[in-house]
C-alpha cells in the first residue's frame, strides 16, 4: 500500500513563500510603497478601498482594551513584590516624563530656527473653533471609573489601567489563595497575544489601503503646503527618537540602540500608518517581549501607560505649533511665559487622547497660556486642520519609540530584560 503524500500542495507552498515567509515589518513596508503609488495612480477612487483600512483598525481597537485589562493584572501579579510594583511605575512615569519634557523643548527650539509660522496670511483660512480643553482636575478624577465595567465598554484606557493595577495588587496581596485567579489572568494575556498575531497578518492589506486613500485623496503636494512646519516636524521626530530615545538605551539602558531600532519596525509602520497610539499598543507589547527582550511583568505596566501618558510627537507638535502661532499673530514672548508654554505642553500632552488628530484639540490650552485669544486658535487649527492627517502620521512615530525605548530602560534597571534576545535578530 502506497505511503500518503507528505508533499506541500504547490498552491499552499507557494502562499507560504511569498507571505507566511516574509518578515511581517517587510511586508507592511511593501504595502504601505504600494499604497502611495496607488493613490497617486488612482487618486479619489481610492476611497473605495478606504474601508479595508477601517476593518483592519477596527480589528486592532477590539483587541486594545481586553489586552490592556488582563495583560496588566497579569503583569501586577506576577512582580512578586509589592516594592517593585512601584519602582516599575515610578520609574516609568518618571522617564515618560523625562522624554516629553525634552520634546516639548525640542518643538519649541526648532519652531525658533525654521520659523514656519512667519508671514502666514490667514486670508481665506476657515476658523476651526475648539471646545475647551478639560480642566486638569477634571482629567485626573476621570482615572478612577465610578464603574469599572463601564470603563471596559466604553474604552477608557486610563481608568482601566487603574482599575487593572488595582486588581493586580490584590492579587499580589492574597498570595496563594488567588493563584487560580493569576492562572486565568496569565493565560488570558497569552490568548490575547494569539489573537493580535492573527490581526497583524491582515496589517499588510490595512497599511496598503489607508496609505492609498491618503495620497490618493490628499495628493503628494500636502507636503509643499506647509512645507516648513512638516520639514521641523520631520526633524524633530528624528532628532526625539535616534538622538533622546536611542540616548535613553545607550546611556541609561547601557545596552547598543542598533538592536533596538532593527526589531521595531512592526510598531513603528503601524503606528505611521494608524496615526494611533492605541491602535498600535497591541503590536507594541508583541515587539516589546518577543523582539526587544523586555518580560511580560515591565511590558504589561509600562506600554498601556505610555498609550495614555507617552505622547514625545504631540507634545514636540503642540510646541511647534505655539511658535507658529506667536509668529503668525506676532506676538513678543519671555523667557517665562515660554516656560510657561512648555509646562502646560507636557500636562495637556499626557492628557491627550491616543487617536488621530487628537493633539489639535488640547492646542487651546497652550495658546490661552501664552495669550492667544480663541478666535486666532481657531484660525491656527483652520490653516492646519487639512494637512494634519501625514503631519500626524509622522509624529505618532516617536509616541511609539518612546514607549518601547521606556519599556527597555525600566526592564534593563528592573533585572528583566533578556539582553541575549534582545541584541539577537528576532526570529519569525
Amino acid at each position: 500500500m502506497a505511503e500518503p503524500s507528505t508533499d506541500t500542495p504547490p498552491a499552499r507552498s507557494l502562499i507560504r513563500r511569498m507571505w507566511f515567509d516574509v518578515v511581517l515589518w517587510k511586508r507592511i513596508a511593501l504595502a504601505l510603497v504600494l499604497g502611495v503609488a496607488a493613490g497617486l495612480v488612482f487618486g479619489e477612487a481610492t476611497e473605495a478601498t478606504k474601508w479595508i483600512g477601517d476593518l483592519f483598525i477596527r480589528l486592532i481597537r477590539m483587541v486594545v482594551t481586553p489586552l490592556v485589562f488582563v495583560s496588566i493584572v497579569s503583569g501586577v501579579a506576577s512582580v512578586g513584590d509589592t516594592r517593585r510594583l512601584g519602582s516599575i511605575g515610578g520609574r516609568t512615569l518618571g522617564l515618560y516624563l523625562f522624554t516629553t519634557a525634552i520634546a516639548v523643548t525640542v518643538g519649541l527650539a526648532l519652531g525658533a530656527v525654521f520659523r514656519p509660522g512667519a508671514g502666514v496670511d490667514f486670508a481665506g483660512v476657515a476658523p476651526r473653533a475648539l471646545g475647551e480643553a478639560p480642566p486638569i482636575a477634571d482629567q485626573l478624577m476621570g482615572i478612577v471609573p465610578l464603574n469599572p465595567f463601564q470603563a471596559l465598554a466604553e474604552g477608557d484606557i486610563l481608568a482601566v489601567i487603574f482599575f487593572s493595577i488595582l486588581l493586580g495588587a490584590s492579587i499580589l496581596a492574597l498570595g496563594e489563595r488567588a493563584a487560580p485567579v493569576k492562572r486565568l489572568f496569565d493565560v488570558g494575556a497569552d490568548m490575547m497575544l494569539v489573537i493580535v498575531r492573527g490581526v497583524m497578518e491582515t496589517a499588510p492589506l490595512g497599511v496598503f489601503a489607508l496609505i492609498a486613500w491618503v495620497m490618493g485623496t490628499s495628493g503628494i503636494e500636502v507636503f509643499f503646503h506647509v512645507f516648513l512646519l512638516a520639514v521641523a516636524l520631520v526633524v524633530g521626530c528624528a532628532i526625539q527618537t535616534l538622538v533622546v530615545h536611542g540616548g535613553l538605551l545607550r546611556f541609561a539602558a547601557r545596552v547598543p540602540a542598533w538592536p533596538f531600532f532593527r526589531d521595531i519596525p512592526d510598531a513603528v509602520i503601524v503606528a505611521f500608518t494608524t496615526s494611533s497610539s492605541a491602535a498600535t499598543l497591541p503590536v507594541a507589547m508583541r515587539v516589546a517581549e518577543k523582539n526587544l527582550g523586555v518580560s511580560h511583568t515591565v511590558a504589561s505596566t509600562a506600554l498601556p501607560i505610555g498609550t495614555t501618558m507617552s505622547m514625545d510627537g504631540t507634545a514636540l507638535y503642540i510646541g511647534l505649533l505655539t511658535m507658529f502661532a506667536v509668529q503668525a499673530f506676532g506676538l513678543d514672548l519671555t523667557v517665562t511665559q515660554l516656560a510657561l508654554a512648555g509646562l502646560t505642553t507636557v500636562l495637556v500632552a499626557i492628557g491627550t487622547a491616543p487617536i488621530p488628530s487628537a493633539s489639535l484639540f488640547m492646542l487651546a490650552a497652550v495658546l490661552s497660556s501664552i495669550g492667544v485669544s480663541a478666535e486666532q486658535t481657531a484660525l491656527v487649527v483652520g490653516f492646519i486642520l487639512p494637512f494634519d492627517r501625514l503631519l500626524d502620521m509622522t509624529r505618532t512615530i516617536p509616541n511609539n519609540t518612546a514607549d518601547l525605548a521606556v519599556a527597555v530602560t525600566v526592564a534593563k534597571w528592573e533585572g528583566e530584560l533578556d539582553e541575549p534576545a534582545y541584541r539577537a535578530r528576532p526570529v519569525e
